[in-house]
């Protein structure tokens, strides 16, 4: 995934793209570039690392004016095709230099394509499938910018988001959208493109979202959208009224501190519209509209990727539990390339933070094809995903910046609880009298989650114990099995630690092998049938060594004797722990990242926002 702005007005372009892919940068760290059009031509200037190496690369010549226009495009990278250099950073030109192309996205034939140009007399600098955009465009160039790029496309396979200008049209911006996201952000007297709402909200909160396969075409007083064959096409504005602020740091050392913090908030917004107080309480989902015909589904699949796969296994128990009906927590990735079998009268849900993600959009076309009923979880309003689905259920947990998603996790959680409740509702396996009690629980959960964060100096003090262990593993059962998963994926995605999850009744079965005195083994104990089952796997991994810190309820002593630290949260209703329990393990990932001298907001290799395969 790689982040993409473009300018096009009457203001200077190169602080206007780097302020841009400064909101974008959490998109790609591996390399930053940016193209200028102005009296003396086309001006390209890209450098490898984050974008503050571009900046000091420019610095000098911004400060005499000598990279001077009104028009540009920039871009962040995250390498898929060729290392991270300068050569290979976007923007890429043709052979002349006249045409510049940044992209996000992976063109699939480029091999193809490559040899085919290469036949025709053509150079390439980069190792980058990006490259031959450039090139394919420049060779269907004659005259016409728009007419070129239309040409290039009948040629290119795969998914893209492209920016191109060209020397030869100093008056407009052409963007191209199949399968990545870019939005169109509509000024006054300017107009600009970007990959993420975040980058023009400085400039304006009027947009277009780019469907796949349209094309843009800016000006400095208008924009025109085209089919790929040509066909004009009218489009409607959408007005973005999140906050601006919600995308900065607010005094917080990092993004990934603060959307920790911003989980008590996030959790009340996301509930509180949903819960009808007028009387006794109830679930308000009108966003889905849940119906008698709801009650003869035969099965719920919840299909995503990464952190959102997590929250969907645990999903599956929420939805067992309150409803009691089949549910299949199916990883988008593997989902897409199976011959799976439909039900007349499935129901998919389908979880993505940025509604972005490619191998979950594509699971969904497939469920979709099936005529099964398509609900969308997301944080991002007008998103690819949102926009595809049957119905859509927002977070609203505000922007997440940071890579390695916290805030965004919880309540997908609340999403999936809240309408687990109204189907169990509507199947009857959930009484009125039960559900004022569950909503009673979920409604402190925010209060709850405030508790845990008031007393993250623990957490901090043991991390600062423990961040050197050369392994950790996390266990538990049922839904402590789930939390456990998405905590070793914290720990390794921002501070590089080897960290695994199991079930812990399959510590027998391997994983004990690996445990000695170098390990850490975090033991997530909320389910209280099993505290005997789990105070017997503690004590078999210290048998061998391990040092162990347990999870568990306030008021709880049955692991005193048997752990090394505890770490305690408020109780709640054993299927809804998750939200809570987690939050422990985002804070040690968080503080033994900051222990090792890494920026959490910025894991090495990874990207917000998986949009490619």
């Amino acid at each position: 995934m790689c982040g993409i702005v473009g300018y096009i007005g009457d203001e200077e372009a190169v602080p206007v793209l780097l302020k841009g892919l400064k909101k974008l940068e959490y998109r790609g760290y591996d390399s930053a570039g940016i193209a200028v059009l102005g009296k003396s031509g086309l001006l390209v200037r890209k450098s490898q690392g984050p974008l503050k190496s571009l900046e000091k690369l420019i610095g000098d010549e911004t400060a005499r004016g000598a990279l001077k226009g009104t028009m540009g495009i920039g871009h962040t990278r995250w390498a898929t095709h060729g290392e991270p250099s300068d050569i290979n950073s976007h923007p890429h030109t043709d052979v002349s230099g006249k045409i510049a192309v940044v992209h996000n996205g992976i063109i699939e034939n480029h091999a193809k394509l490559k040899a085919w140009l290469v036949a025709h007399g053509v150079s390439f600098r980069s190792e980058t499938d990006t490259e031959v955009a450039a090139h394919l465009i420049d060779f269907h160039y004659n005259g016409d910018l728009l007419q070129a790029v239309q040409e290039a496309l009948k040629r290119l396979e795969g998914s893209y988001a492209l920016g191109i200008i060209s020397e030869s049209d100093p008056d407009r911006i052409i963007a191209v959208r199949k399968e990545s996201p870019l939005v169109i952000g509509a000024g006054k007297g300017e107009n600009l493109i970007a990959s993420d709402v975040p980058a023009l909200l400085e400039y304006t909160r009027d947009v277009y979202y780019l469907e796949d396969e349209e094309i843009a075409v800016l000006y400095r007083d208008q924009v025109e959208f085209y089919s790929r064959e040509g066909q004009k096409l009218s489009k409607e504005i959408s007005h973005v009224d999140w906050d601006a602020g919600a995308a900065e740091k607010g005094g917080y050392e990092h993004f990934m501190l603060k959307e920790i913090h911003e989980q008590p908030k996030a959790l009340t917004d996301t509930l509180r519209a949903r819960i009808k107080t007028y009387g006794a309480k109830t679930i308000n989902l009108e966003e889905i509209g849940f119906d008698a015909s709801w009650a003869e589904a035969n099965r719920v699949v919840i299909a995503a990727c990464g952190t959102a796969w997590h929250a969907a296994m645990i999903g599956k128990y929420i939805f067992e539990h309150f409803a009691r009906i089949p549910t299949d927590a199916e990883i988008a990735s593997e989902y897409r390339y199976r011959n799976p079998i439909y039900h007349p009268r499935d129901i998919f849900i389908i979880i993505s933070q940025s509604g972005e993600t490619a191998d979950t959009l594509a699971a969904m076309r497939m469920a979709k094809k099936s005529g099964a009923r398509i609900i969308a979880i997301t944080n991002v309003v007008g998103s690819t995903l949102a926009r595809e689905a049957d119905l859509v259920m927002y977070t609203w947990a505000g922007p997440e910046i940071a890579v390695a998603s916290t805030k965004a996790f919880t309540t997908q959680l609340m999403c999936l609880s809240l309408i687990a409740l109204q189907f169990g509702l509507l199947r009857k396996t959930t009484t009125e009298a039960a559900l004022s009690g569950y909503i009673d629980a979920l409604e402190q959960l925010s209060d709850q989650a405030r508790k845990i964060l008031d007393g993250k100096e623990n957490i901090q003090r043991f991390a600062s114990l423990q961040f050197n262990k050369a392994k950790v593993f996390f266990m538990g059962r049922l839904f402590d099995y789930a939390v456990s998963l998405e905590s070793a994926l914290k720990l390794k995605e921002i501070s590089y630690t080897h960290s695994e999850a199991f079930a812990a009744g399959e510590l027998k079965h391997g994983p004990i092998a690996l445990v000695d005195t170098s390990t850490l083994v975090v033991a997530i104990c909320t389910q209280c049938a099993l505290f005997d089952k789990m105070d017997s796997n503690i004590k078999e991994v210290k048998a061998r060594g391990a040092a162990t810190v347990v999870i568990t309820y306030d008021g709880v002593d049955y692991f005193d004797k048997t752990a090394d630290e505890i770490f305690r949260i408020p109780r709640t209703l054993d299927s809804l722990t998750p939200i809570l329990s987690v939050i422990p393990c985002q804070l040690y990932a968080y503080y033994c990242a900051v222990q090792r001298g890494l920026d959490p907001d910025k894991p090495r290799n990874l990207a917000k926002s998986v949009t490619v395969e």
